[in-house]
């Protein structure tokens, strides 16, 4: 009888309940009412006298047995449940990773700066929040003079001499304060200005304005400079130069690009003339060179800037400039594909 016992003490230690019937089942097999531990126990009174001892101690340590295997048996299922429930079933396939994609404005812009890269400019950045000097003095805008009407600025109501950057000249300034020519530099950055908001405005936009000084730069070499600019990123070095005005630049030109008539959005957006604007430039005024503490009779330069906002929505045939800031992924996705 106690090798009986021994035998289910035996197999209690090697049950491994796989669920709560499982478990239960071994619990009232052993454990229950009409278990093997009652029976082992309602024969006692038939065991020898000189082997009740033994017996007993046989029987509790089964009953023992039996109770703790329950036990471990319950605990263990408890925790593969509770991780079942954390990370779900871990044979499923895994779900497939989102991935991001770059900002238009972010591809744009590193399309031009690698452009530029290419021929020998590098990179220069400066504050967003800038001082008088260098957003408007510096670049031949004295005080009251009537150019500074051309830009509606943000200024910060306790100073008026710090206001938001208009323009990423500012940060040109700031280098030719720092290096001396040549100089060979590109300045992309935020800028802002006070605007109506609609589809083509906004209050604040982004640009990229380029800076090359050195001894006997003409304009001839800003002109070969953005045909080789616009071959690269449009495909067409056929641009053209009106003449304008800016205050840092003397003589000044916009600069066109042609962008051709093959579509009704080719017509819309050149108003029926195949020509596009992308741009400003000129030569370098001598007063901003000599505000810079750059000797005007020894060095000249060229100057341009864009809108990298305006390049983004011909490029990628935006309607709505306010789809740039807005963050709709619905939006954003769409440039997954790019680079």
């Amino acid at each position: 009888m106690i090798d009986k016992i021994n035998e289910h003490i035996a197999k209690v230690a090697t049950f491994q309940g796989q669920t709560q019937e499982e478990i239960e089942a071994f619990r009232i097999a052993y454990l229950g009412k009409k278990g093997l531990l009652n029976e082992f126990f309602a024969a006692f009174k038939e065991v020898p006298a000189d082997q009740k001892k033994a017996f007993g101690q046989a029987v509790n340590a089964l009953k023992n047995a039996a109770e703790q295997r329950v036990v471990d048996c319950k605990a263990t299922l408890s925790q593969n449940e509770t991780a079942h429930g954390a990370y779900g079933d871990l044979t499923r396939p895994g779900l497939p990773l989102n991935l991001g994609a770059r900002h238009p404005i972010s591809l744009v812009k590193n399309r031009i700066i690698d452009i530029f890269s290419r021929i020998g400019f590098n990179v220069s950045e400066g504050p967003e929040i800038e001082d008088d000097w260098h957003n408007f003095t510096a670049l031949n805008l004295p005080e009251y003079h009537p150019a500074r009407d051309m830009q509606d600025t943000f200024f910060i109501q306790t100073n008026p001499d710090i206001l938001l950057r208009t323009h990423t000249s500012s940060v040109q300034v700031r280098y030719m304060e720092e290096h001396q020519p040549p100089i060979r530099t590109i300045s992309p950055g935020r800028v802002y200005r006070n605007e109506a908001i609609s589809a083509r405005s906004h209050c604040f936009f982004h640009q990229i304005e380029g800076l090359y000084v050195d001894k006997e730069v003409s304009f001839a070499d800003l002109k070969q400079t953005l045909a080789h600019f616009t071959t690269e990123l449009f495909g067409t070095s056929k641009i053209r130069l009106r003449p304008s005005y800016f205050p840092f630049t003397e003589p000044s030109a916009e600069v066109d690009v042609y962008w051709g008539l093959e579509t009704e959005t080719d017509y819309k957006m050149t108003k029926g003339t195949g020509w596009l604007e992308i741009m400003g430039c000129g030569m370098v005024d001598p007063n901003v060179l000599k505000n810079c503490g750059i000797d005007p009779e020894v060095y000249s330069g060229f100057a341009f800037g864009m809108g990298i906002d305006r390049i983004a929505l011909l490029l990628h045939q935006i309607p709505d400039i306010r789809l740039l800031s807005e963050n709709d992924l619905r939006f954003l996705e769409q440039f997954k594909s790019s680079f």
